[in-house]
């Protein structure tokens, strides 16, 4: 007997990216759907994303693509193989969304938007008949392993014949992920890691004058070293430190290294396309009697901010000799005491570990409820492979529940 036939009923708890990919692969196999949210309208952290571009995936090849995910990537990698990034574009196209590669590999949206994809997605969803039910704030179970949410009108209970987490991690709480699922879950008997920033900036104890005078100033075409990983792309400096893609490339070891040691030596290369001997060079032509701000201005083109960071990095009096200052300009190391808190990051580690779950994403401690999206315990820095994750991980949750449903099986 097929999901079809029997239409059952599976509740969605969560309308974020993870969520409503579960519900339209839910939809499309026949079972009848409702998606719920805490929030009065699905999809807002969604359109925070868009706020940037909209970036869905990269266009990098599958084994460097799953590599991104670290420690995760063994459990990750069937399930981003079943919804490739080629399939993930297919999808926004079919929604009429055209996307383009951009010069980093990275995929958008022609729109470079949010809302005009996410439209048209709940527009189809509309058509499958998945049912959208806001202002649902998820409780947990009773003693019955009924559902239970708060509505605007009082407490009410669902009993669905399967259902999907997809509440996201801790990120953004003021636009629904609050992550307080997990002591839920904990007391369920799931295993939990505990929830980290990740995809965030970093404390520096800058000077008031690069505090003052900086702080929303791009680091643009540096090379970023932290033991033997270094990255080259963009940073911004802020009042509490730096935060940008190159540093959240970084952002998992980082924040680990502060935790185990209270701080973090990052290095920065500010001309990482020149050798220093080539730097040297160029200073070495520069007439002696100028200040050193004019040399590194006119030999280099060095920006106010990049010449008082090397100031920052190496003590106010920097070497006059064109050697010695070159190398200061291919490595100067900032001190990383502290990473921003979890509220002000782009997303989550931690979450539901892998050994809770089967290969369906199902509980194994509760029979019929899989999960979704940024719950499970698994990172990846900015640059599509959130979202490409979020977005596999529904798609597989989903195909889990209909293959149980095909069997018969309900919670």
């Amino acid at each position: 007997m097929t999901a079809a036939k029997l239409r059952r009923h599976v509740a969605v708890v969560g309308g974020g990216p993870a969520g409503l990919m579960a519900a339209e692969v839910l939809a499309e196999g026949g079972a009848s759907v409702t998606v719920y949210d805490r929030m009065p309208s699905v999809g807002r952290k969604f359109l925070m994303a868009g706020r940037g571009g909209l970036n869905l995936t990269h266009s990098e090849p599958l084994e460097p693509f799953l590599a991104r995910y670290g420690e995760a990537a063994g459990r990750l990698a069937p399930l981003i193989e079943a919804l490739p990034p080629s399939a993930l574009i297919a999808w926004a196209e079919g929604l009429t969304q055209e996307t383009f590669v951009g010069s980093s590999g990275r995929v958008f949206p022609k729109t470079l938007k949010a809302s005009p994809l996410l439209r048209a997605w709940l527009a189809r969803l509309r058509e499958l008949g998945v049912e959208l039910r806001p202002r649902h704030d998820w409780l947990g179970w009773d003693a019955k392993g009924t559902l239970r949410f708060r509505t605007t009108e009082g407490e009410t209970a669902v009993s669905p014949d399967a259902t999907v987490l997809a509440l996201g991690g801790a990120s953004w709480p003021k636009l629904g992920s609050t992550g307080d699922w997990a002591d839920v879950l904990e007391k369920s008997g799931v295993a939990v890691s505990p929830l980290k920033p990740a995809n965030a900036g970093f404390d520096v104890a800058w000077s008031d004058l690069v505090r003052d005078r900086f702080a929303g100033q791009p680091l643009k075409g540096v090379a970023l070293t932290f033991g033997r990983v270094r990255v080259r792309g963009e940073a911004m400096v802020t009042r509490h430190g730096l935060e940008g893609g190159a540093v959240y490339a970084l952002s998992a070891a980082l924040r680990d290294a502060i935790a185990a040691q209270g701080s973090a030596k990052l290095w920065i290369d500010l001309r990482p396309d020149a050798r220093a001997e080539e730097l040297a060079a160029k200073l070495a032509q520069q007439p002696a009697h100028q200040s050193l701000t004019n040399r590194l201005r006119k030999a280099l083109h060095m920006t106010p901010l990049e010449t008082n960071l090397l100031r920052e990095a190496h003590g106010k009096d920097l070497p006059s000799d064109p050697a010695a200052l070159a190398q200061a300009i291919k490595g100067a190391p900032l001190t990383l005491t502290g990473m921003r808190p979890i509220e002000r990051a782009i997303s989550t580690a931690g979450g539901v570990a892998f050994g809770s779950v089967d290969e369906n994403l199902m509980l194994t401690v509760r029979p019929g409820v899989f999960v979704a999206g940024e719950m499970l315990d698994w990172e990846a820095p900015t640059g599509g492979y959130l979202l490409q994750a979020s977005f596999a991980t529904g798609a597989a949750a989903a195909k889990g529940v209909l293959r149980r449903l095909e069997t018969g099986v309900v919670q």
